[in-house]
């Protein structure tokens, strides 16, 4: 964890540029503050660790910490710039511009562009908090970036180096030998190709898309690099744009699954490269190749595509040019000229512009795989960021980076011998001589607590080991760590401490990867294999550990002295003394104190700026501070009986005052601890250091250290151990060690872990932990220290390191290939929402390290020291985190040490909660957590006080969470688990849980308490004070199996147990069903749980009795009988409580259940009964008046329905309450709040029957007012006025409890308070002369009143009141249902409306009149003779026209013969139809008939149908169906198609609502026919016309005669010669319609008859030569016969034939004018004679 930023940094403002696009989206972002003041990694606390849960960002200023917060989760849409605004909150539709981003407001989902999010974070964050998100952005696979633009467009961008060395990774290149070996290294300082991107010119291909298909295929879901495919990509870049990304291809060794065969980095710039120069001649200087994507190219970009090629190394060129424009672009060139002019060598060109964006990548990568590893430079990270300061850019790393990584250097000075040594000669006290010293307490410790006197033998070996330690002097290593450590610059510390452990994992990553090389070499070489070894350049990965040493020793630095002097302030030192001594004998009493259930809380570190300041150690203050804290500790030392004697204290002063510097002043005696370059170089070792050094090379060798061992805790353990020494054995240090637990209890502050307890040597520093925990005390706020414990226990390669970073992102001592044992504590400050919640101040994590691991030395002690680590690490906790490890195969061993620990802590009478984490779902992880979570709850029942288990609290104890990586840094390159971060969020929620549990089961222990329990525990340890010793390894395996079988025995008892309450459940419901009396049902519930009580004891007695015989089972069994007996009788009696209780509950729940079922069943159907009336009647009256109800006035029905069923309905009686106590406490509390205390009196008799009407009192009124009133009226007015204002207030008293009481609602306190507000408006509108006690008198009149009527509500709605409740909960579901049914009948209803009057009513129309126009010509033929025959009706005619003599009539008749007979036969039909009465009685017959065949169409699909719901649709067609089959009725279905009549309702409702609408649609009917209509109106709507039938049989063959238009009168149907009997005379046409003249017409009046004979005789010869189709024309005119009814029509019309015609007027024969009408008539009939006359 990262140390805070200092204030100093922030101590200089920084303005964002005015009108700046960076600044504003850091502004949009909520960013700004963070510009001066930068985010760093404590501030993840806040923005991960205390997150529970995943929140989608609802507006911009949320996307930041949601970046954070997802990628800390490892997901995959870490970068998502989406956000999901809540829809309910009002839109303002009219922003300003500056309310949005690119024109895109803040409700849009995503608002910015994702590499401007990601940017903007790592501007906003400190260097150590960039370092952490790389870290995570690696674990992702995103890109990262290197060179991060500024928010200034003047100041130049900056190179990330710092960020980009925390970044590791693992990787296994492939080469010809069969070893291919894994690497691991930092991917900042080691060497491998570098390959860059850039863009020229505007190409329609991603860029980014085609380098994420290069690194990871086509295939594959990793999204490296962000593009323009992805959410927030296709986006327009504002701070981005010269934003330089990395990815690394790290190939697994797998050649069909890589795609390259060694390790590479692809960067990416962002942005046109043409303006960002700089960045573009970094990439082209530091790149292996440089590969160009081009598109449409100007000159501009020509020249600078020349300058790339003079300064890269390999210039590869992608043609992405549209080719329509290529005529006329550069790049349309490029295979011809450029190429030759920039001197490109062949392959060097990649024509891309008709290849899809996957067949580009595919070709590039097959370049790079040509290139790899020979052709392409390697290069690291940190000679780019030399490069990169050349060129002009800025370097993250300034000078305290530089100091700090110098003093990083000269404390390693000597590693490169090896750990192992320079363990020996630097960290010494962690050696042999510590072990042993940890040996020996531990012995005298057993022999004290045996009452034995301490071995004399032991106690000589404890004096010499304090003789040899008495000789120790600080090494340059230690005294260079501490001096750095003691700096003033917060942030150089920072650097120092993160570089100390990078530089350690890198140089113990280079011996690594030098011993796997040497060993493949020598296996090689064993094989004479060809080609066995291969260099770093063919490998294509070198590492540059040297190149860093330079790079951090370049710098000369020059170190400022500084001393801890000690101010006079403490040259008391038995003050001090005595303040420590309290302290650590307040923790002591503390621990005697401890109950059994005491827990210890959880600690949490957060910076605040108070601590910041407190940790200036450098200050002359904080040196007195350490001294004070110092000298404490030597009292400490005094408790445990090493006295330090006024001569060893001079003594001290001596030594370590030779070591002083030179300036030191006289008068301050104190140590001070002296800066490195402040010790002379070549000072003589002193007799006592080289005794020291001489008696620890005779001791046992160090272990030999694994290559990996080393780490930065090694460091800190030393520091412990120097102060330790100091009061172990008093004169053995020569160095002001005084500030040392000042600056632990800073770092533990910052982050940085406090060991606990040495594994390795299982002792405890316990000075060492006093002084810290009081200098923490010390610092914190009093009512601030409360704690709880959080633990995790794994064995050494669970990662246990990794899983709390992945948690709380707290930082721990990780495993690598060798293991440190230990136990660490990290310190977390809760934030004020979880204090409340978890009722503590700080969250103390605590992580076990090296737990059964195999030390090199195979000691035989190592059992024990796990044994004693585990069990110390129990006792300190509230809740403890049992990590599984997938890949353990030592499950019995690993399982002994848990179970013993558990067993030991609750020895001691407290047990912490477990939770249980497992990395996999294989059957091992199974099977360990099934085996822990039964043991964990077997003994947390037994720890619990009888009769106060809480069983909702054991059945949640034990939760198993599965997660599954990725812990390490980089596994090979593989993906994140898809449930990772669904994973751990609910492992942390488990957790945190659990220590809510906690918060209920225990108080919490401050500081002092905890440090007490730690002595305690440690003491119990030591002495081995535990039934179950530290060696014995059989106990907990013969105690796990006992719980596997209690498991077991106990499902038995409850599966017994739940067949005997299904049993009692049946007998419940069978006497309900009888519906015996209450007291029948009551005694049968007792009598059941009596019965209840007896079958739990006979299973219990079962339980027991296999439980005895188990324990005797073999000899393990009875040995441990004693310790198993006790927690297995504890079990079963819990059990047995546990299970009676629950089954008393659920008899009472089903007898309860059954009748509050059988209650609400009985309300369902009186509702069910009152809406179906209220439906019926809301139907019908929409049905009349044709109005569709709204909502809002069904659901007001639906109220008046509820109301009334409430009322009605019989409730069961229940207990109520009275609230006259309730009415009277809201009425004290009114008069105390209107200043009326002195008349509280009067509620004395508050709550008694009031008798009497409220009357006004003289004392209402004051002294002065009666008598100014008394010789007027005698006060009637006042009193009057007085009386009035009573009895109005009373009446609106009456109003408000009625509308109370018709409120479907219980009473409330609320109806009170809203009374007496009435009341005092009441009286103040009224301006009168009166007293208080008036107003008070009213309220308590009126509240007394209250009490009486509230309380028949209150009574009425206590009536069972978890009906009530269930009922009015399902208000909602029941007004659902009302509106449903009616809207379903109504619809119903309406469909069936619809369909009989749409469809239904149009068939019957069409039935009717199909048939009518048939009746019609039957009759007419009938009954008028003029339609018998062709000439019949053609005599008609004519007859009818001689007779009207109307002109205009015969024109008609002569122009338009087919419409004026068309027409006469309309008027004969009409006329007919009018005068007849047939018509209605043949609609009346048909609309019978068809409304009968359609009723049994229905009929036919009705049965079996009665309340079943189907869909109206198929069942109407149906009928359409029915009536075409059966009835020969075509019914038009098309209007059935549609969503219209598909509906789904109860057939026969649908039905039923048919007949009536069909029976409605009769009788409409039936009255319209009855009715007059008009006859025209029914003959057009008939489908068969009656006057077209009759024009068919009176037509003819409808020939005409060629000469005069006469029409054929043959009456034979198949005639082939056609005569007219009848033709027409010349003059009756008009000239021009015929071409031969009519032959029955003269051609001169002026010529005789005879003379024209020869002349008409040659025409009619012609005429019958021309139509031999026609019968003959006479010769003779005369011969016609019916000549003369045209020549009387001549005769009396010619003038106006002529007129009509436009020509001269016939010359008309005498006799032609003789001929009257009758002789025309006559004429007529001999020509058609009738039947008679025939």
């Amino acid at each position: 964890m990262s140390v805070k930023l200092s204030k100093r940094l922030s101590s200089k403002k920084i303005k964002l540029p005015k009108d700046n696009v960076q600044g504003e989206i850091l502004q949009k972002l909520g960013l700004e503050a963070y510009i001066s003041a930068p985010l760093d990694s404590v501030s993840m606390l806040d923005i991960s660790t205390w997150t529970l849960e995943d929140k989608a960002p609802l507006q911009l200023k949320d996307l930041p910490l949601a970046f954070l917060q997802r990628l800390w989760l490892l997901r995959q849409d870490a970068r998502s710039p989406c956000c999901h605004p809540q829809h309910d909150i009002p839109k303002d539709d009219n922003k300003s511009p500056e309310e949005k981003i690119n024109g895109v407001e803040d409700k849009t989902q995503c608002a910015i562009n994702s590499l401007d999010l990601v940017t903007s974070v790592f501007i906003s964050a400190n260097t150590f908090l960039q370092q952490e998100i790389m870290v995570h952005m690696m674990q992702c696979q995103f890109a990262v970036p290197l060179v991060l633009p500024n928010i200034d467009p003047e100041e130049p961008s900056r190179f990330l180096l710092w960020p980009l060395r925390g970044v590791l990774g693992q990787w296994r290149s492939h080469s010809q030998d069969q070893n291919r070996r894994v690497q691991e290294g930092n991917l900042a300082s080691t060497s491998m190709p570098i390959v860059s991107c850039i863009k020229l010119g505007r190409c329609g291909v991603s860029k980014s898309r085609v380098l994420n298909y290069v690194l990871n295929g086509p295939q594959s879901h990793s999204e490296t690099f962000v593009h323009r495919g992805m959410d927030g990509g296709e986006l327009p870049r504002r701070l981005s744009n010269g934003l330089v990304e990395l990815g690394w291809y790290l190939p697994t060794g797998e050649i069909n699954r890589d795609i390259f065969p060694f390790p590479m980095i692809i960067s990416n710039l962002r942005g046109d490269s043409s303006t960002h120069e700089k960045s573009l001649k970094l990439l082209c200087q530091a790149s292996s190749a440089v590969i160009v994507f081009c598109g449409d190219l100007r000159e501009k970009e020509k020249h600078l595509l020349l300058s790339c090629k003079d300064i890269a190394s390999m210039l590869i060129l992608i043609d992405l040019s549209d080719k329509e424009r290529k005529e006329s672009s550069v790049v349309g060139f490029v295979e011809q000229n450029l190429k030759e002019c920039i001197g490109l060598p062949e392959g060097s060109v990649l024509s891309g512009s008709t290849l899809s964006e996957e067949e580009v990548a595919n070709k590039l990568g097959e370049i790079l795989k040509g290139l790899l590893p020979d052709q392409l430079k390697s290069v690291t990270l940190e000679a780019a960021a030399k490069l990169a300061l050349e060129i002009g850019l800025s370097v993250d790393e300034g000078p305290e980076c530089k100091k700090a990584m110098s003093k990083v250097e000269e404390v390693l000075k000597g590693l490169g011998e090896g750990p192992a040594k320079f363990q020996m000669n630097q960290l010494p006290l962690q050696g042999p001589l510590w072990s042993k010293l940890a040996e020996i307490d531990k012995e005298e410790s057993k022999q004290k607590k045996e009452g034995q006197e301490v071995d004399p033998q032991l106690q000589k070996e404890k004096k010499d080991i304090l003789a040899q330690l008495s000789s120790y002097k600080m090494t340059p290593a230690m005294k260079s760590f501490t001096d750095a450590l003691f700096t003033t610059d917060k942030i150089e510390r920072t650097y120092f401490l993160t570089w100390l452990k990078m530089r350690l994992h890198q140089m113990q990553t280079k011996t690594q990867n030098s011993l796997q090389e040497s060993i493949t070499m020598l296996q090689t070489e064993e094989e004479n294999a060809p080609n066995e070894h291969f260099d770093t350049p063919e490998n294509g990965v070198r590492d540059s550990i040297t190149d860093s040493d330079s790079f951090c020793t370049d710098s000369s630095i020059e170190e400022e002295a500084q001393q801890f002097s000690i101010n006079g302030e403490f040259q008391d030192s038995g003050q001090h003394c005595e303040a420590v001594e309290e302290f650590i004998l307040q923790s002591s009493n503390n621990t005697t104190e401890l109950n059994n259930d005491d827990k210890a809380e959880p600690l949490e570190s957060r910076h605040d700026p108070v601590t910041e300041e407190e940790s200036h150690v450098a200050s002359t203050e904080k040196e007195a501070e350490g001294a004070e804290m110092s000298e404490k500790g030597v009292c400490l030392e005094e408790q445990v009986s090493h006295q330090i004697s006024k001569d060893q204290s001079s003594q001290l002063d001596s030594e370590e005052s030779g070591t002083l510097n030179e300036e030191k002043r006289l008068d301050q005696p104190e140590l001070t601890c002296v800066r490195p370059d402040s010790v002379p170089p070549a000072k003589p070792q002193t007799c006592r250091e080289a005794l020291f050094e001489d008696q620890v090379a005779s001791k046992s060798q160090f272990p030999e250290l694994h290559p990996d061992s080393l780490g930065l805790e090694h460091f800190m353990r030393e520091m412990g151990l120097i102060f330790e020494l100091t009061h172990v054995s008093p004169g053995s240090g020569n160095q002001n060690v005084l500030g040392l637990p000042s600056l632990a209890t800073d770092l533990l502050l910052y982050g940085v872990p406090l060991e606990l307890m040495d594994g390795n040597a299982s002792n405890i520093p316990m000075c060492w932990l006093g002084c810290v925990f009081a200098e923490l005390k010390r610092r914190l706020p009093q009512e601030e220290l409360r704690t709880r414990v959080l633990t995790n226990l794994g064995v050494y390669h669970a990662r246990n390191a990794e899983v709390l970073s992945a948690v709380f992102g707290v930082k721990f001592p990780e495993r690598r290939g060798g293991v440190n044992k230990g136990v660490h504590m990290v310190a977390l400050r809760l934030p004020d929402d979880l204090r409340k919640e978890l009722e503590c101040d700080f969250l103390l994590l605590i992580d076990v390290e090296g737990l059964c691991s195999v030390p090199a030395d195979n000691s035989k002690n190592t059992l024990t020291h796990d044994n004693e680590m585990a069990t110390f690490a129990a006792g300190l906790s509230d809740v403890l985190m049992h990590n599984i490890s997938p890949f353990s195969d030592e499950f019995e061993t690993i399982f002994t040490v848990t179970v013993n620990a558990l067993l030991r802590t609750k020895e001691r009478g407290s047990l912490p909660i477990c939770q249980l984490l497992i990395q996999d779902e294989g059957i091992n992880s199974i099977l360990q957590a099934s085996q822990l979570r039964h043991v964990s709850k077997m003994l947390q029942t037994a720890t619990e006080e009888r009769g106060n288990v809480d069983n909702h609290y054991l059945k949640t104890t034990t939760c198993t969470t599965c997660v599954k990586g990725p812990w390490s840094i980089m596994s090979l390159y593989e993906p994140v688990d898809a449930q990772y971060s669904e994973s751990v969020l609910k492992l942390k929620g488990n957790l945190f849980g659990a220590l809510k549990m906690c918060a209920d089961k225990s108080k919490s222990l401050d500081l002092p308490e905890f440090m007490g329990r730690l002595c305690a525990v440690w003491d119990a340890v030591k002495s081995d004070s535990f039934s179950i010793g530290l060696q014995n390894t059989e106990i907990a395996l013969a105690f796990s199996l006992l719980c596997t079988e209690f498991s077991k025995w106990e499902g038995i008892f409850l599966e017994s147990i739940e067949s005997w309450l299904k049993r009692a459940s049946d007998k419940i419901f069978e006497t309900k069903a009888k519906a015996l009396h209450n007291s029948d049902q009551s005694d049968l519930l007792i009598e059941l749980k009596k019965e209840a009580q007896e079958e739990v004891k006979l299973e219990v007695k079962k339980v027991i009795s296999k439980g005895e015989a188990y324990l005797v089972r073999d000899d393990l069994h009875k040995i441990n009988v004693q310790t198993f007996r006790p927690i297995l009788m504890r079990n079963i009696d819990n059990l047995a409580n546990r299970v009676t209780e629950e089954l008393i509950q659920k008899l009472d729940i089903i007898n309860e259940s059954h009748c509050s079922l059988a209650q609400l069943k009985n309300f369902e159907n009186l509702l069910e009964e009152k809406q179906e009336s209220k439906l019926l009647a809301l139907v019908q009256t929409s049905k009349a008046t044709k109005i569709l109800l709204q909502d809002a006035e069904l659901e007001e029905e639906f109220e008046d329905v509820w109301s009334k069923t409430l009322s009605n309905f019989d409730f069961r009686p229940s207990e109520t309450d009275d609230i006259t106590s309730r009415v009277r406490d809201v009425l004290i509390q009114n008069l105390t709040s209107r200043g009326l205390l002195k008349h509280m009196k009067k509620l004395d008799s508050f709550g008694q029957i009031q008798t009497s009407s409220f009357q006004v009192a003289d004392e209402y009124f004051g002294y002065r007012s009666r008598l100014k009133h008394m010789f007027e009226d005698n006060n009637k007015q006042q009193r009057l006025e007085a009386q009035q204002v009573a009895s109005k207030m009373i009446d609106e008293y009456n109003q408000f409890v009625k509308d109370k009481s018709s409120l479907t609602a219980d009473f409330s306190d609320s109806y009170i308070v809203e009374l007496l507000e009435k009341i005092e408006k009441a009286v103040k509108e009224k301006s009168m002369e009166i007293r208080t006690a008036f107003e008070v008198d009213l309220k308590i009149y009126l509240c007394n009143a209250a009490c009486q009527d509230f309380q028949k509500l209150h009574n009425r709605f206590a009536k069972d009141r978890e009906l009530l409740a269930c009922i009015s909960a399902s208000k909602i579901k029941y007004l659902a249902q009302f509106i449903y049914q009616f809207r379903k009948r109504d619809q119903c209803q309406r469909v069936a409306q619809a369909f009989t009057f749409l469809v239904i009513k149009p068939t019957v129309l069409d039935y009717i009149n199909s048939r009518l126009g048939l009746h019609i010509v039957e009759d007419i033929k009938n009954q008028v003779k003029q339609f018998q025959s062709p000439q019949a009706f053609q005599k008609s005619l004519l007859e009818e026209l001689i007779n009207e003599d109307c002109f205009e009539s015969f024109v008609k008749y002569l122009l338009s013969y087919d419409d004026f007979r068309v027409r006469k036969i309309q008027e004969t039909v009409v006329a007919h139809l009018s005068e007849s009465s047939s018509l209605g009685k043949w609609r009346q017959q048909g609309l019978g008939e068809i409304i009968g065949k359609i009723a049994a169409a229905v009929s036919q699909i009705t049965e079996g149908t009665n309340g079943v719901l189907s869909d109206t649709k198929p069942l109407l067609e149906t009928v359409c169906l029915i009536l075409k089959r059966d009835a020969d009725v075509e019914v038009n279905k098309a209007l059935l198609n549609g969503p219209f009549f598909s509906i789904t309702t109860e057939w026969h409702c649908f039905v039923k609502c048919l007949m009536e609408l069909l029976a409605t649609l009769r009788l409409e009917l039936v009255q319209e026919f009855s009715q007059d209509a008009d006859i025209s109106q029914i003959l057009y709507c008939l489908p068969v016309q009656p006057q077209d039938y009759l024009l068919l049989r009176v037509s003819g063959c409808n020939k005409r005669c060629p000469l005069c238009r006469a029409p054929c009168e043959e009456e034979e149907p198949d005639h082939e010669i056609h005569k007219a009997l009848l033709h027409r005379p010349k003059g009756t046409l008009p000239y021009g319609s015929h071409s031969p003249s009519h032959t029955s017409f003269p051609d001169s009046m002026n010529q005789g008859k005879n003379n024209n004979a020869q002349d008409i005789s040659v025409t009619c010869k012609d005429l019958n030569s021309l139509h031999p189709d026609w019968s003959s024309f006479s010769d003779d005119p005369d011969s016609q016969k019916g000549g003369d009814y045209w020549r009387y029509v001549l005769v009396r019309f010619n003038e106006r034939f002529a007129e009509e015609f436009q020509h001269e007027p016939e010359k008309i024969p005498q006799e032609w004018k003789e001929i009257t009408q009758e002789k025309a008539l006559d004429s007529l009939r001999e020509v058609f004679p009738t039947k008679e006359s025939c």
